[in-house]
């Protein structure tokens, strides 16, 4: 049965049978969903084969990172069409081609700054680049910090706190640079989005958001924020309706105009996610999610048996 999610002119059609993975192969969870120029999605995960690419029709191309990566966490295309891949387990940024090859690496391996001390990194955990090339970096878990480098890797500032306060964070999750230099950073817990200048000057920030988890820029002028929202974690709260988990389209003003799903909480019926974690979009404006379920569902169901499948990957496909 076909699920259309959303409405007007923001309707998508899930597919969950969209990746064709080798037999044998899974992705245990995918944290991280980046597009090239091509439509050929690379998909960042946790399983054996950390980075696995497919063609827009979901067959697979090519895998790489293994030996790599410890623990994959974000991924973004660059203006350079290089890809940077933030690793949160071992702390650091590597800019890599797309076969693999890594020519840049930003942190040091294994080897974390002290918690909370605002020195990269300490669980970094995303990266975006502006126009001209400066590299943005979301850290993260063990820090409350941006920190902003050249194209070279030369660290030129941070900014950010721990609080709740406009330029504090509680957990730095992702972060997205537009063509006019504006920074969107998810501040997760507290449950917004941030938005500041190229320099770190805050500018304004969005509240209608429950945990925002991943942050996909669209291509344009006109193009949206597709925003996947992790929904409630705590067991109080985490079957109460309409907060996730989601993914929200917003304008770069913070205006809400569409919300795929979340009205029924977490599940696996199509239509429902469990942890949307990384998103990103194709040039036909199709949406590909990726999700933690499995992380996530031992962190929030302490003591329920993990379940043997879930998903970790969606394609939603614009209706036309």
């Amino acid at each position: 049965m076909s699920v259309i999610l959303g409405s007007g002119d923001h309707r998508y059609r899930v597919n969950t049978e969209w990746a064709k993975l080798p037999t044998g192969w899974v992705f245990t969870d995918v944290a991280g969903v980046a597009v090239d120029a091509a439509d050929q999605v690379y998909v960042f995960n946790r399983g054996e084969h950390p980075m696995i690419v497919f063609d827009r029709e979901g067959n697979f191309l090519r895998s790489w990172g293994e030996g790599v990566f410890n623990r994959a966490h974000g991924i973004h295309f660059g203006p350079d069409g290089m890809l940077y891949c933030t690793d949160d387990g071992d702390h650091t940024v590597r800019k890599c081609t797309t076969d693999g090859r890594v020519l840049l690496e930003i942190g040091m391996p294994g080897k974390p700054a002290p918690f909370m001390s605002g020195n990269p990194f300490h669980r970094c955990t995303h990266t975006a680049l502006s126009p001209r090339g400066d590299i943005f970096v979301a850290d993260g878990y063990g820090n409350a910090r941006v920190h902003k480098y050249d194209p070279s890797g030369r660290l030129l500032k941070s900014w950010g706190s721990p609080g709740t306060q406009p330029g504090e964070f509680n957990i730095v999750h992702n972060i997205a640079a537009d063509d006019d230099g504006w920074v969107y950073v998810a501040d997760r817990e507290n449950h917004r989005i941030q938005v500041f200048d190229g320099e770190g000057r805050y500018e304004t920030q969005w509240n209608n958001l429950h945990r925002p988890c991943g942050i996909c820029l669209q291509p344009g002028p006109d193009g949206l924020c597709i925003v996947g929202e992790l929904g409630p974690g705590l067991p109080v709260n985490r079957r109460v309706p309409n907060l996730g988990p989601r993914i929200s389209l917003v304008t770069t003003k913070g205006e809400l105009v569409a919300r795929l799903g979340g009205e029924n909480g977490p599940g696996d019926e199509v239509g429902q996610f469990h942890a949307p974690h990384g998103v990103a979009v194709d040039s036909r404006g199709d949406i590909y999610v990726g999700e933690v379920s499995y992380t996530n569902f031992r962190s929030h169901f302490l003591g329920e048996p993990v379940p043997e499948e879930m998903r970790v990957l969606q394609k939603l496909e614009k209706v036309r």
